[in-house]
């Protein structure tokens, strides 16, 4: 651990001052804070594993552009010091003076109050959007507040009038969150040196510094968003070593699009991670709105998704598909790995002591390849996948010319489906190949059961997702994405 001397108090912009805090443990939850110390007990705790949203807050920082940012987050599994020089809003913010923002009364007028529990959390999905929107001189559809709202899980009333409320909140006269004195206080903040605190909390800002303190101190965990590590905590009460977080080593939260393809960060947003795959594959959209929430979106990392490799995660499935690379780094040393070849059993990879992915690199398709991905799972939006399919194919005239087959929770670890693909390889793209890749996957897994599906069921979803494939890309009569969909978006509430 560092020299006292180079300890300082974590800082966050909250209830419109600087608050330093000097006693906090790494592990403390911004709920716990907010509850416990601060008594600020509108945000609410109920699944304390980042899924249901009642614990909803809102997260200001400065974006690359100099203007605040504001994002939701889940309050129960997001560690305090993660908030250094950044602004923290809850429900007690919305309303200053107890005049109702738009946002409140239209949930009023509306009758979409609820039971009242995990009303603040869909007020501050709401609030949100609001300033998002109301900033860019904008207005959601009804399915885009949907889509903001899949992290607030509550059905009391169903979400018509919720919904409602959402849509009539912007017909209100205009109450803006005053961004000023917010954003001159994290530029002050922003002067402070990096955060390490006594109790065992580091936040490095360069990759040098972060390669230097995991080498340094390789039993020391490495923090991502924390939506995994969180549960760690709140679920399984376990007693973390020291934390090094990646949340402001800006350099690892980038997301650059190259000649050859793209270079995701490892600490980039898997909101802006998948915002910038599907840019280069519109397909994959589905993907990325089923993918958790927007709270988890907004703080979780696909680097880390990738690094803590569960055979649930969905990111790697695609990022298989897509035949991406890893950069890890180890010190000074920079080597590079291919994904397929980073996994070596449930939980285990390749990660040498010391060691980080720093990045991933999904190369650009070949002209005319075909990207789908698929999630199965018992709840539509916010739930774990039973199956995640991705799938990248080129075709020469009617025959395969390249496939790839990666697929999520059919083994102890996501993996490309070799003995199915090989079974594709060169064949015409016909009934008779499809049914021969679809007997092959017996070959390449052995699924188990669990309380999201048996393995019988998870064997024929994962057949029948490449039958979905074959009916939408055949060379003869494909169907077109329309016809294999049971949501019509449009007219969802």
């Amino acid at each position: 651990m560092l020299p006292m001397s180079e300890t300082r108090p974590i800082r966050v912009f909250h209830r419109q001052r600087v608050v330093e805090i000097a006693d906090a443990p790494a592990t403390r939850t911004v709920l716990e804070w907010l509850r416990e110390q601060q008594r600020l007990v509108g945000t609410k705790e109920g699944c304390a594993e980042g899924d249901c949203g009642a614990c909803t807050v809102v997260v200001g920082e400065l974006g690359e552009d100099g203007r605040l940012k504001l994002e939701t987050v889940n309050a129960c599994i997001r560690f305090l010091p993660t908030l250094d020089g950044r602004a923290l809003f809850t429900v007690e913010d919305v309303a200053p003076g107890g005049v109702l923002h738009p946002v409140q009364q239209a949930l009023v007028a509306h009758h979409g109050s609820q039971c009242g529990f995990c009303t603040p959390g869909f007020v501050m999905s709401l609030w949100a959007a609001y300033e998002r929107h109301q900033a860019a001189g904008t207005r959601p559809t009804r399915q885009e507040l949907a889509d903001e709202l899949s992290g607030n899980l509550c059905r009391c009333t169903g979400y018509r009038p919720i919904l409602d409320a959402g849509l009539a909140m912007f017909d209100a006269p205009p109450l803006r969150l005053d961004t000023a004195p917010v954003v001159a206080a994290l530029k002050q903040m922003r002067e402070a040196p990096p955060l390490h605190t006594a109790s065992g909390f580091h936040a490095p800002r360069s990759v040098g510094e972060l390669a230097a303190l995991r080498e340094a101190r390789p039993e020391a965990r490495l923090l991502g968003g924390g939506t995994d590590i969180g549960l760690w905590v709140t679920k399984q009460l376990r007693v973390l070593p020291e934390l090094i977080w990646t949340g402001d080593v800006a350099e690892l939260r980038r997301v650059e699009r190259r000649d050859d393809g793209l270079l995701i960060g490892a600490a980039a947003s898997l909101e802006e991670a998948w915002a910038a795959l599907v840019a280069e594959h519109p397909q994959l959209a589905e993907m990325w709105r089923r993918f958790a929430s927007p709270p988890v979106r907004h703080a979780g990392t696909m680097g880390g998704n990738v690094a803590n490799g569960s055979p649930i995660g969905d990111s790697a499935p695609v990022l298989l598909a897509l035949d991406a690379r890893l950069v890890l780094r180890r010190g000074e040393r920079v080597r590079d790995l291919a994904l397929a070849e980073f996994y070596v059993d449930y939980l285990k990879n390749r990660l040498e002591p010391g060691e980080f992915v720093q990045a991933i690199v999904v190369p650009q398709a070949a002209p005319g390849t075909v990207v789908r991905g698929w999630k199965i799972s018992k709840r539509h939006d916010s739930d774990i996948s039973a199956v995640c399919a991705a799938f990248a194919l080129r075709l020469d005239g009617d025959r395969v010319q390249q496939v790839r087959l990666a697929y999520g929770g059919m083994a102890a670890t996501v993996k490309r489906a070799a003995a199915a693909e090989a079974a594709l390889q060169g064949r015409r793209w016909d009934e008779a190949a499809l049914r021969a890749a679809q007997a092959a996957l017996d070959a390449d897994y052995t699924p188990l059961s669990d309380l999201r599906a048996s393995a019988s069921y998870r064997m024929q979803v994962a057949k029948n997702l490449l039958e979905r494939l074959w009916l939408e890309t055949r060379p003869d009569a494909p169907l077109p994405a329309a016809a294999l969909d049971v949501w019509q978006r449009e007219v969802r509430v």
